[in-house]
């Protein structure tokens, strides 16, 4: 008998497929447990596939009597509370970098579109403008790469492919993160001393309370009104309503966003935004992160069955 596996968040049938050839899965299709299955369902999972964002808090884990491994899919691990978890004997799994080289390639590509307003250029050329010869101030000639100043917030496996794509573009590249590492960037100690360095802030850090509107007024204000934001981490990390004051009033120049403080995101203040490029959280969503990523769901659920240790575990709190 195929060992049973619940799918706690809400997932595309196509995601699950090589889930399902390996074990018995009880989808919720993202709605509330208790809702779909019965109690006596329920009291026998052993193990969950969630989405790192979800959120999975110490009541949702106790619905679940026998609940042993908490996987997500993805990098992201920032809905579970790893406490509760801890305190509860249960392993939490993630899949670290494997989506790390499609997540730094959206960054650069986010970059690349705000920095020289790729959308507006798109619509200059759609418009008839550029063929009738009108004038946009949009249109004026932007700062190219080489020899930008580009702050990458988090040295992680994202943080390091988006640095040395960046360096590649002839850019110097700086960054902060918890850690100082042997690495051919300049190491900042704060992440204010980084703002007041760069022009871009590439946002690259893991999600969490101590994160949590970490680039606020004062950071924007810091980078300037030639600055830019790229955040491809989670939305929490921006305070949301700075970032839209900042961008109407010309604190900064733009932004690229592929992640936001609730998704999805609706049209809104930031949506109507000329000088922002947005993206609808596809940074990881290529067939070859998605390959990847379940690998490593598999290889965490078939060791959790087999008794042992997750080789892709979170430490937890």
């Amino acid at each position: 008998m195929a060992d049973k596996v619940l799918i706690y968040s809400r997932f595309p049938k196509t995601m699950m497929a090589r889930f399902a050839e390996r074990f018995e899965l009880l989808d919720t299709g993202g709605k509330p447990a208790r809702e779909v299955f019965s109690a006596d369902e329920l009291g026998d999972i052993r193990a969950m596939l969630t989405a790192g964002s979800s959120p999975l808090g110490a009541e949702a884990m106790d619905l679940f009597p026998k609940l042993g491994a908490i996987v997500c899919y993805g990098t992201g691990y920032d809905g579970v509370d790893l406490k509760a978890a801890a305190a509860r004997n249960i392993a939490v799994g993630h899949s670290p970098g494997a989506n790390a080289a499609s997540v730094a390639d959206i960054a650069m590509t986010l970059m690349l579109a705000a920095t020289r307003r790729i959308l507006v250029a798109d619509q200059y050329v759609r418009s008839g403008d550029w063929a009738a010869s009108k004038q946009s101030p949009m249109m004026r000639p932007q700062a190219g790469m080489p020899g930008r100043r580009i702050g990458v917030y988090g040295m992680g496996e994202i943080g390091r492919k988006i640095a040395a794509r960046c360096a590649a573009f002839e850019s110097e590249v700086g960054y902060f993160s918890r850690s100082k590492y042997d690495l051919p960037y300049q190491y900042f100690p704060t992440l204010e001393a980084l703002a007041d360095w760069c022009s871009v802030l590439m946002i690259a850090v893991r999600a969490g309370a101590e994160t949590q509107h970490v680039v606020n007024a004062d950071i924007l204000k810091r980078l300037g009104a030639d600055g830019y934001v790229v955040n491809i981490a989670r939305g929490s990390v921006v305070d949301e309503k700075a970032l839209v004051a900042a961008l109407i009033d010309k604190t900064i120049a733009g932004a690229g966003l592929d992640v936001y403080e609730k998704e999805p995101h609706a049209p809104d203040a930031l949506t109507g935004l000329p000088n922002v490029v947005f993206a609808p959280h596809l940074g990881g969503h290529t067939l070859e992160s998605h390959v990847a990523m379940q690998s490593c769901v598999l290889a965490n659920l078939t060791a959790f069955f087999a008794g042992r240790s997750l080789p892709y575990g979170v430490k937890l709190a």
